[in-house]
């Protein structure tokens, strides 16, 4: 009785994992979902040969030997092998056709109403909403908002190492590879927050380098967009003032950019609107003062290795510029 208790136990823990953020079996897209039954169909026939193994392999110890002549075992030894070969093939042609057009399926249409482009950093993503009028272009940073129900283009480069973008719930897995331009299709069947990750190992912040896909309405995208294309929000209280100012005089302007101040850095994530990020640092943490002020104060150890030094600053510049960072929603 204990050991199907464990059984059981062990099979609920399983399944538990094949759903919810970050899983390939809890499809939120049309590419998601072609991965997936092309994963159900592989498991499926892996497991079928499984179960027949075991049985020929339980017949073979069972059967009494004792009865077969030396020409006739080995008539059933060829024809089992036989059998086993070309069992093997057509199961290997099937599952590669399968795999084919599963490919195929997921490849980028022509007519994406959208087209993001998405650059891979150590360890943080670059994300740019180009516009043909430069006007309306922006730039964000580990966080993507997609319209649900359209075609969403990813045009991904690298500005330094290779790195893979993988958003289980709604596409497969494509590189980023410095000095090419590679890409992805993102389309979200119903709203939601995707959690994503670099996967192929980038260095030393790699497991840190994560993305959120926020899939919303196209009514409430628009809204977005619109937000995002606006300056940063002008500093209302004493407060977020003084940090403004103390922002602006250290030397946080020159690796940042918040837009419609002096501060105009390309070596750091864009800040204009930082403060609406649902995460910081990559998702490392939840965007709160708290944990803007814990960042700035010092990012080399809560990440390691990345770029941003450590800025020498008074406990008042600290608690103004988190206030600063905070309002820029």
């Amino acid at each position: 009785m204990k050991t199907w208790r464990i059984l059981l136990l062990s099979i609920l823990a399983l399944v538990s994992a094949c759903s919810g953020n970050q899983s390939a079996l809890d499809p939120g897209g049309a590419a998601a979902i072609h991965i997936e039954h092309l994963i159900i169909g592989v498991v499926a026939v892996c497991t079928a040969i499984w179960i027949l193994v075991m049985i020929v392999l339980g017949w073979a110890l069972l059967r009494d030997h004792s009865q077969e002549s030396g020409r006739s075992g080995e008539r059933q030894l060829t024809l089992t092998v036989t059998a086993g070969l070309g069992a093997t093939v057509l199961i290997i042609t099937g599952l590669t056709i399968a795999s084919f057009y599963t490919t195929r399926s997921i490849g980028l249409p022509e007519n994406a109403s959208l087209t993001i482009v998405v650059k891979g950093q150590q360890w943080w993503w670059q994300v740019i909403y180009a516009d043909p009028d430069p006007a309306f272009s922006f730039q964000t940073a580990n966080e993507i908002h997609i319209p649900v129900g359209q075609d969403v283009r990813i045009q991904l480069e690298s500005a330094d190492v290779v790195h893979s973008f993988w958003v289980p719930n709604l596409a497969g897995k494509q590189d980023l590879v410095p000095g090419r331009s590679n890409s992805i299709v993102l389309r979200a069947e119903r709203p939601g927050v995707y959690r994503g990750q670099c996967a192929e190992f980038c260095g030393m912040q790699h497991s840190h380098m994560a993305m959120m896909i926020i899939a919303e309405e196209p009514a409430l995208y628009q809204r977005w967009l619109a937000a995002q294309r606006s300056d940063g929000v002008k500093a209302t209280n004493p407060e977020a003032s003084a940090g403004m100012a103390a922002f602006l005089s250290k030397p946080c302007a020159a690796c940042h950019t918040v837009r419609g101040t002096p501060a105009s850095g390309t070596t750091g994530p864009d800040l204009t609107h930082v403060g609406s990020r649902q995460t910081i640092a990559a998702g490392l943490f939840e965007t709160s003062r708290g944990s803007l002020a814990a960042w700035i104060a010092d990012p080399q150890t809560l990440k390691p290795g990345n770029n941003m030094p450590m800025v020498p600053l008074t406990s008042a510049e600290l608690r103004d510029i988190s206030a600063y960072m905070e309002s820029l929603k």
